[in-house]
């Protein structure tokens, strides 16, 4: 009913021309929109992507192509610059079926087609062993005349959180308060810290220590592209006895105190001993044994007794007998002086060596 009215109401205000060139012209505008959205990217993946420093990642382009696309296919994959003003940096490209690495720099190292032919629909790119280098804005672009598409995919690179450390700040002793601290220090931020009670019970924001609240405790810190974390065990110790303690405290100081005076007495003792020794051994008079009797002999007694074995010298002044090899004696005699002359009897020259004295 309703579409017989219409049909009475658009012949009533136009004319029949009129709707034929309506017509033709909405026909032609469908043609001209269906030829330019001929090809059209059919990635469906996300825009931005986060992922962890060391890992691979594969940045998606799928494509489709338009019987309309009659050109030369070229794929170009590029680094959209921060800056409007600057160019962007070309990374890889493939056209007529062969691939361009562009630019010699780090970000080229580890780039790579996913696909073995991106002519098939699927220019996508791998890029293996991430770094904060490759944080950046992609573009991938596929152009076959008339026929044109372009796609833009957001990587962020960051750091997992490392190992973090837990400690406790407070005494662990029943009625003084405590607090857990966890730390980790590497990881690109945000990070985010958690605490869990491993056995029952919530863990209290502020208290003070008790039994019920000692057991293990675990913090986890995790961002976007990881999670660590580390366990700690909160004792709640009785304090100890006080009097004891003191009692302790006073006992050992006086063992210490007995300790050095005994050892200051033995080493009174000891060197009291030693000055005694010494000073007696300073009074003793000691008895040399005599110097024994020096007989001088001169040099050309010496050479004349050599050679002159026969006869026999004595010393003068003595009251001995001298005696010859030959069998004469000399004997001493007494003078008016009181003095014994001594007598002697006449020795040879000899033309070498003199009178033998």
């Amino acid at each position: 009913m309703f579409r017989k009215s219409c049909s009475h109401l658009r012949s009533a205000f136009f004319p029949p021309w009129l709707s034929v060139y309506l017509a033709c012209t909405a026909s032609l505008l469908s043609t001209e929109l269906k030829y330019v959205r001929g090809m059209h990217m059919t990635s469906a993946g996300p825009q931005t992507i986060h992922k962890a420093e060391g890992e691979s990642v594969t940045l998606g382009c799928s494509y489709t192509l338009s019987p309309f696309d009659t050109g030369e296919l070229d794929i170009e994959w590029s680094m959209v610059s921060p800056d409007t003003t600057q160019k962007d940096q070309m990374l890889l490209s493939h056209t007529s079926g062969t691939t361009y690495v562009h630019g010699n720099h780090a970000l080229a190292k580890g780039l790579s087609f996913a696909a073995p032919d991106p002519s098939l629909g699927d220019a996508s790119i791998a890029i293996a062993l991430l770094s904060p280098a490759h944080s950046a804005t992609y573009q991938c672009k596929v152009k076959k005349s008339p026929g044109v598409d372009m796609r833009k995919v957001s990587l962020v690179v960051l750091a997992k959180p490392s190992v973090p450390k837990c400690w406790v700040e407070g005494g662990e002793l029943v009625g003084e308060a405590v607090s857990l601290h966890c730390k980790s220090a590497k990881g690109s931020t945000p990070l985010k810290y958690t605490w869990r009670r491993e056995s029952a019970g919530p863990i209290p924001a502020t208290a003070t220590q008790t039994q019920s609240f000692a057991g293990f405790y675990l913090c986890e810190v995790n961002n976007a592209v990881g999670a660590e974390h580390c366990r700690i065990n909160l004792k709640a110790n009785k304090p100890p006895n006080r009097a004891g303690v003191i009692v302790g405290t006073i006992v050992g100081s006086l063992l210490l105190i007995f300790i050095l005076l005994v050892f200051t007495g033995l080493l009174y003792w000891k060197l009291s001993i030693r000055h005694r020794f010494e000073k007696e051994f300073s009074n003793d008079i000691r008895e040399d044994a005599p110097p024994p009797e020096s007989r001088p002999v001169s040099r050309g007694t010496s050479r004349s007794a050599s050679q002159h074995p026969q006869v026999t010298y004595c010393q003068v002044g003595r009251t001995d007998i001298s005696s010859l090899n030959d069998g004469r004696t000399l004997t001493p005699s007494s003078n008016s002086h009181g003095h014994t002359p001594v007598k002697y009897t006449a020795v040879e020259y000899d033309s070498k060596y003199g009178y033998a004295v």
